[in-house]
């Protein structure tokens, strides 16, 4: 299989990167409302089929509109490779003006599987070009890099066997390098990514051998149960962390301002919430998520800019779980917001003012090529984050079941701006 490399007013500007800087860090208290305006929804989405071409929907956002939740643009990806890419995550550049996307199973197909999109003129995206790391494939989660680029963790190797890598892309969106150069052999398949800049401390979580999902290879799936510590700045990794068991470490979140540099994931198979220590190399279990749902699947996480509050979807559960995490070692469960039956939340991204909670419904259904059939009801959710609640918001409707005329569609990572 053929992989190429990838070719291809100033005060208002100071304060806009300033913002980013302190958001980065993690310096801004829970609650706190934030001048930036964020009137638009990105949603990245495929079709159900996989014959219509994967596409880009511009959602109006503004609380304030009379058509806020309405489809204001869909921007469909242009061919070459423009089907069958499993839309999976998305980053928006630390200026605003980039959103990359990315594709889980473009690989199968031969396709690019990093897609950048210029949105500087939010309402109307244009499609700039395609990358494809030529020593990695199966695009998971995005870090933006404060000066521009992305980080972008791949789950496997050109074939989609481990190991996998980290790419980095510069600010021209050229890539940089894949990382590490020599990567670890011990199912080392990248997945979650989180950093704490200010610390010079990056960690990466450890998820499933993609190849394993796949009918093409025999047996069980296989999954992972680690976190991998990495020098931020020299992009190196330092130590690993194993868990327990190999349970499915889907995603992993640092806590901001926590001094003792700690983070955590969680074991999407053994129903554990964990926090590891990054400098001891050690993991604890903090909570047991068959006291919310047994076999509820706890996939991704976010955390408020304090470090004090947690989300998490419960995917075959079909909730949303909030804990308060003012002390690590003892998270609480504040709220779990039930999404129904069959539901499959998934993706989640928090608001800059942390008042909003969007929510993806969907996660992975491979059709006949896999093992993975996890299809959830499609439906993009607000939700209303008050201190110790979760509202869903009746005023945002959107199903994508409905509002695409060529039939049912995936939805999956989202963005704001």
């Amino acid at each position: 299989m053929r992989r190429e490399r990838v070719w291809g007013g100033p005060s208002a500007r100071r304060g806009w990167v300033g913002l980013l800087g302190v958001l980065a860090l993690g310096a801004i208290p829970w609650g706190t409302s934030l001048a930036v305006s964020q009137k638009y929804l990105y949603v990245w989405a495929g079709d159900q089929a996989r014959k219509a071409p994967d596409f880009l929907l511009v959602v109006n956002f503004d609380e304030k509109s009379p058509r806020y939740g309405k489809v204001i643009t869909r921007r469909a990806l242009p061919s070459p490779g423009e089907t069958g890419n499993e839309p999976h995550h998305v980053g928006l550049s630390s200026d605003g003006k980039i959103l990359a996307t990315g594709g889980l199973l473009s690989f199968l197909k031969g396709q690019k599987e990093i897609f950048f999109w210029d949105v500087s003129e939010p309402a109307n995206p244009r499609f700039l070009w395609a990358a494809d790391p030529p020593l990695s494939s199966i695009a998971g989660e995005f870090y933006a890099l404060p000066g521009g680029g992305f980080l972008v963790t791949m789950m496997g190797g050109p074939e989609g066997h481990h190991p996998g890598r980290v790419a980095e892309f510069d600010k021209d969106l050229k890539l940089v390098a894949e990382y590490p150069e020599t990567p670890p052999e011990d199912g080392f398949d990248p997945h979650g990514l989180s950093v704490r800049p200010e610390a010079n401390l990056m960690v990466t979580s450890d998820f499933i051998c993609p190849a394993s999902t796949l009918h093409a290879t025999p047996g069980d799936l296989e999954l992972r149960g680690s976190v991998r510590v990495w020098d931020f700045k020299a992009r190196s990794i330092l130590k690993t962390i194993s868990l327990p068991e190999a349970s499915g470490s889907i995603d992993v979140r640092l806590i901001p301002k926590d001094p003792k540099l700690r983070c955590y994931t969680a074991g999407m198979t053994d129903d554990t919430l964990y926090l590891l220590d990054t400098q001891a190399g050690t993991a604890a279990p903090v909570f047991d998520f068959a006291t919310l749902a047994k076999g509820g699947w706890p996939q991704l996480l976010r955390m408020t800019g304090d470090g004090k509050r947690l989300f998490i979807t419960l995917n075959r559960a079909g909730k949303v779980a909030m804990f308060d995490t003012s002390d690590p070692e003892h998270p609480k469960v504040l709220k779990v917001l039930d999404l129904g039956k069959d539901s499959g939340p998934h993706y989640l991204a928090l608001t800059a003012d942390e008042k909003r909670l969007v929510i993806t419904d969907y996660f992975l259904n491979e059709d006949d090529a896999g093992k993975i059939h996890e299809e959830g009801d499609h439906k993009v959710h607000v939700v209303k984050v008050g201190r110790d609640s979760l509202e869903l918001d009746p005023r945002f409707q959107l199903d994508l079941n409905k509002i695409t005329a060529g039939g049912p569609a995936r939805p999956h990572g989202v963005a704001f701006k």
